[in-house]
């Protein structure tokens, strides 16, 4: 069996831990290889090496650190179709899905090739008497990337290309579920010529993240994944002085509205609710029907939900694919039961899906709530499966009201043919992503990913603009150069003429 190791100081090492975990192939229900299961040590380890790769890369031109990425997007361009077979294999997303999702994580390193420009500072001349001044950004350290097994290529790229392209060294913590496409990433830097110790990968569990979190000299952490272990790696992380970026958890609505197209709108739904077996932070999970919509679209998606071909993300004719692990599909379906003991119905039930080869599999079919109430646990927990509830309400207004209630502020989307009801939603709606006929908002590279309330521990969105400030801090300089005269400019009070 194939064994996944860490990537420390240029190379691949085992480190100094005994403890190994298996990496589940979930549409077959079988180990396909084991992970190096990291220790304080290795973590430490890491860090060092990227503390001494940061003397160097820091200093390094602007110039320089784009040609390396460049060379970088290359690689990861050449490599799409592995990384996706990584993908597929490890998680249980289709190819198609996981070559998409190679996409819009080298969309972000397509943004970093023009970080010359992003980091360019700000001058002001004469703002006082024979005074300039001018502003730059340099970058933090040494930072750490704590990240999800939903997408093992896209979320490390939302942090580490960022990171490094304004001057950063990096130690990336992947979910020891879907370690494999961050040690292909770690060879394609190496081989588009980033320096030694600059990017390093530690596989692991909480005992990797408590280090990560709690090591001197590690500057800022970036984190995605739950609401819960966001808001520890806040706490913790920001108590040791840390700069803390946390994406938490969602519960994301899409408002229907009586004058949507409904056949776009459920075509949409469907592909947002059940693509990736519902295992996206930005997935739909929670459908209101406002008026008199509800039965009609209910129906549609429905007859489009029952058409969907479940099997392994590998399979060329597989829509969906299984949960990624034996305990999220056993999650899943106890959530589904409670939610039909609660009174929801159960318009599709994917409780019992076959798949013909996935006997052992961890499958879960499409499944259609309807008449959920707020107090429902299949509405107010993230349930991270093929799962779509939906709600029922008289009013624009209502619809809103239940949307700004819910904790979580990640994504939101409205489905209306009316401009004044977008505006009013995307006015009023206290939700950080907002899509307009568009059920999965995710902004391109150059615009910055973030939620708001449960959604967000930290000021700052992620990638992006707000992901450059967050990977580097600010300088003003103000700057004097006095003619040599005998009287001078100082004065114990401050100045009243300029």
């Amino acid at each position: 069996m194939r064994t996944i190791e860490h990537w420390i100081g240029g190379e691949a090492t085992p480190g100094g831990g005994h403890r190994r975990g298996d990496v589940y192939d979930p549409a077959r229900g079988t180990p396909q290889a084991e992970v190096v299961l990291g220790t304080a040590a290795d973590v430490d380890a890491a860090v060092a090496s990227a503390c001494e790769a940061y003397g160097s890369w820091s200093q390094t031109s602007l110039t320089t650190r784009v040609d390396v990425l460049f060379r970088f997007r290359g690689l990861v361009d050449q490599h799409t179709d592995e990384l996706a077979r990584i993908i597929a294999s490890e998680h249980g997303k289709t190819i198609d899905d996981a070559r998409g999702e190679v996409v819009r994580g080298r969309e972000v390193v397509d943004f970093c090739c023009g970080i010359p420009q992003v980091l360019k500072g700000e001058f002001s001349e004469q703002v006082s008497g024979g005074v300039d001044s001018h502003s730059f950004r340099q970058p933090l350290g040494v930072c750490a990337g704590i990240t999800p097994f939903n997408f093992p290529i896209m979320v490390p790229m939302w942090m580490h290309p960022v990171a490094i392209a304004c001057g950063n060294t990096f130690v990336l913590k992947p979910s020891e579920r879907v370690p494999g496409a961050s040690e292909l990433v770690a060879r394609l830097y190496a081989e588009a010529g980033l320096p030694t110790g600059v990017f390093n990968v530690v596989n692991g569990d909480k005992e990797v993240v408590d280090a990560l979190l709690d090591h001197a000299d590690v500057d800022a952490v970036s984190f995605v994944g739950s609401t819960p272990i966001a808001r520890y790696v806040h706490e913790r992380a920001s108590s040791t002085g840390k700069r803390v970026q946390a994406l938490g958890g969602a519960k994301n609505h899409a408002v229907v509205m009586p004058d949507a197209d409904l056949d776009f709108t459920a075509d949409h739904l469907v592909a947002a609710g059940y693509g990736s077996a519902g295992q996206r932070c930005m997935a739909i999970s929670a459908v209101v029907a406002v008026g008199p919509v509800g039965d009609a679209l209910v129906d549609k998606v429905r007859e489009r939900s029952e058409r969907i071909v479940v099997g392994a993300g590998t399979d060329a004719g597989s829509e969906m694919g299984p949960v990624v692990t034996a305990a999220a599909r056993e999650r899943v379906l106890g959530y589904v039961d409670e939610g039909e003991k609660a009174g929801a119905t159960v318009v599709v039930d994917g409780r019992d899906v076959n798949v013909k080869g996935g006997e052992d599999g961890f499958f879960v079919g499409p499944t259609l709530l309807d008449h959920v109430t707020t107090d429902m646990s299949v509405y107010t927990d993230e349930i991270f499966g093929p799962v779509l509830t939906v709600l029922r309400v008289a009013s624009l207004d209502e619809a809103l009201a239940v949307v700004n209630a819910n904790p979580y502020g990640n994504g939101t989307a409205v489905f209306t043919s009316s401009g004044e009801v977008a505006r009013t939603f995307q006015r009023d709606v206290r939700v950080g992503m907002i899509g307009v006929n568009v059920p999965i908002p995710v902004p391109m590279a150059f615009y910055s990913f973030g939620g708001w309330k449960e959604s967000l521990f930290g000021d700052h969105h992620i990638h992006g603009p707000e992901g450059v400030r967050f990977y580097t801090r600010a300088k003003v300089v103000t700057t004097r150069w006095p003619h040599v005269r005998e009287d001078s400019l100082a004065h114990l009070n401050f100045p009243t003429a300029h």
